[in-house]
C-alpha cells in the first residue's frame, strides 16, 4: 500500500508543519473503557486534512498495534508474514510518522514496525481504539494519568511537574516496560506498572504460594468484569485473588484484585521485562490515583486523590467474548456460593441485550457498565440458543468477596424485616 509521490511529499509536509507549530504538553479527556484509557488522536493526511481516531494508552505493551483500515488511509506499507493470533489476522506495516494528541505532535521515534489487525474495526476484542500508543512511543514524554479526574497529560521531558510519592522505577532500556519492588505478605517481587491493563496479574506460582499461606483471602473462578480481558479461551477458568494489602514502591494499596497468570504466558511475560518479575499491577488498583511517568528519570508518581473503592466484582456472573462481527458469546459462568450464578444459561450462548439495550457494536466496558450494579439488583438478559431468543433473569452478585455468604444471608433477612 504505498501513495504516490506528490501527496506523499505533501503528508511529509503537513506533518513537519504540525509538529514545528504544535505545544510541548497537552491535557485531553479520557474515556476509560473497561478501565483502559482511551483518548482521541488526530493524523495528518496526504491532502491536508487530519483523521480522527480512538487510541488506547497501553504502557504496559512495547508493540504499536493498528487496524488494517486505518493503515490503509495513512498510506502505510503493510507486508511480512500473515499470521493467525487471537486478535484476528495480522501483519507489519510501517510506522506513523506523526500523531497529534490535542495538537501536540507525538513521533514514534525508535520504533520500526507496528502489528497490523486486518481483519477487526478495532485492535482488540470489545475496544473502539484503531491504534495504541506503547511504551515505546510514550517513553519519548513524560506522562500523567489522572484516573480521579480521567484526564490524561502527555508534555516534552523536563515540562511536567509532578505531585506526590516518587518511586524510583527500573526500565527495559530496550522497550521502557516499567517494573516497581512490590512486598505481599512478606513476599518481595516486581510487579509491572501497566495502566493499560483492566486488572492485575501475577503469576501462578506466587499466586499458589498466597493462596495456600491465606486460605481466608477472596478467591473465585472465572474473569468477570475488569477480569474479562479479551475473552480468550481459557478466561472463564481463570483464578481470581484479592489481596487485602501490599506495598507497591512503598504505596499502600488495598483491595488488590489479580487474576494467576499461566506458566507460559509467564515466561513470555517476563522475557518482555529483561528483568525479573512476577506480574502486572493494572488500572484497577490506581483508580484512586494521579499516575505519573517520568520517563527521563526512571521514576513513577502517585498522588490519591480519592479514597473510594470502586465495586469492581458487582455484577452478573459471565465471562464473555466479543465476536468480530460485534456479538458478545458467553463463554462462562461462574459459580455463586456453590452454584451458577445465572441459571438456565450455558456456554455458546450468544447475549443480545441487557435490560433491552442491545449488546451487538458495545465495547466491553459497555456491555460490563450493563452488567454491573448493587448487589441483589436484577438483569433482564436476551439471549439466543440454537437460533432461538430466550429471557433469563440474573442477579448482580458481589464476587470476590470476603465476607461469607452466611453473613450475606444474615443482612438479607434483616433488611427485609
Amino acid at each position: 500500500m504505498k501513495l504516490a509521490t506528490a501527496p506523499f511529499l505533501l503528508g511529509l509536509l503537513t506533518a513537519s508543519v504540525l509538529a514545528q507549530t504544535a505545544p510541548n504538553s497537552v491535557t485531553v479527556p479520557i474515556t476509560l473503557d473497561h478501565n483502559r484509557i482511551i483518548i482521541d488522536v488526530r493524523f495528518p493526511l496526504p491532502d491536508g486534512s487530519t483523521k480522527r481516531v480512538r487510541a488506547w494508552v497501553d504502557n504496559g505493551n512495547s508493540d504499536m498495534w493498528i487496524t488494517g483500515a486505518l493503515a490503509q488511509k495513512l498510506g502505510l506499507e503493510v507486508s511480512g508474514e500473515l499470521k493467525d493470533t487471537p486478535f484476528g489476522k495480522e501483519q507489519t506495516a510501517s510506522v506513523p510518522s506523526v500523531l497529534l494528541v490535542g495538537g501536540m505532535a507525538l513521533h514514534a521515534t525508535g520504533l520500526e514496525r507496528a502489528q497490523v489487525v486486518l481483519d477487526r474495526d478495532s485492535i482488540g476484542p470489545g475496544t473502539s481504539a484503531e491504534i495504541n500508543l506503547p511504551s515505546t512511543v510514550l517513553r519519548n514524554y513524560a506522562v500523567l494519568v489522572d484516573y480521579p479526574n480521567r484526564e490524561l497529560t502527555i508534555a516534552a521531558p523536563g515540562t511536567l511537574h509532578f505531585k506526590g510519592t516518587a518511586v524510583k522505577a527500573s526500565l527495559n532500556p530496550d522497550n521502557a516496560l516499567i517494573q516497581l519492588p512490590v512486598k505481599i505478605a512478606g513476599e518481595d517481587v516486581n510487579l509491572a506498572l501497566d495502566v493499560g491493563a483492566p486488572f492485575g496479574l501475577i503469576s501462578s506460582d506466587l499466586f499458589a504460594k498466597l493462596r495456600q499461606a491465606h486460605p481466608r483471602w477472596p478467591h473465585m473462578t472465572g474473569g468477570l468484569g475488569p477480569a474479562n480481558f479479551w475473552g480468550l479461551p481459557d478466561e472463564a477458568h481463570w483464578e481470581l485473588l484479592r489481596i487485602p494489602s501490599l506495598q507497591y514502591g512503598g504505596i499502600p494499596l488495598t483491595d488488590v484484585g489479580v487474576a494467576s497468570f499461566s506458566k507460559e504466558i509467564m515466561d513470555w511475560f517476563e522475557k518482555r521485562a529483561g528483568m525479573p518479575t512476577a506480574g502486572l499491577i493494572g488500572a484497577n488498583a490506581l483508580l484512586n490515583y494521579r499516575v505519573g511517568i517520568d520517563y527521563a528519570h526512571s521514576t513513577v508518581y502517585f498522588e490519591q486523590i480519592s479514597k473510594g473503592r470502586a465495586p469492581d466484582m458487582d455484577v452478573v456472573g459471565l465471562t464473555l467474548r466479543p465476536e468480530p462481527d460485534g456479538r458478545y458469546t458467553v463463554i462462562g459462568v461462574a459459580e455463586f456460593d456453590g452454584k451458577p450464578s445465572v441459571a438456565d444459561v450455558k456456554a455458546g450462548d450468544l447475549l443480545i441485550a441487557i435490560d433491552k439495550v442491545p449488546a451487538k457494536g458495545g465495547t466491553m466496558g459497555q456491555v460490563w457498565s450493563l452488567l454491573d450494579g448493587s448487589p441483589g439488583e436484577i438483569r433482564t438478559l436476551t439471549l439466543e440458543r440454537d437460533g432461538k431468543q430466550f429471557a433469563v433473569e440474573a442477579t448482580v452478585h458481589r464476587f470476590l468477596s470476603e465476607e461469607p455468604a452466611i453473613a450475606r444471608k444474615s443482612k438479607t433477612r434483616k433488611s427485609s424485616k
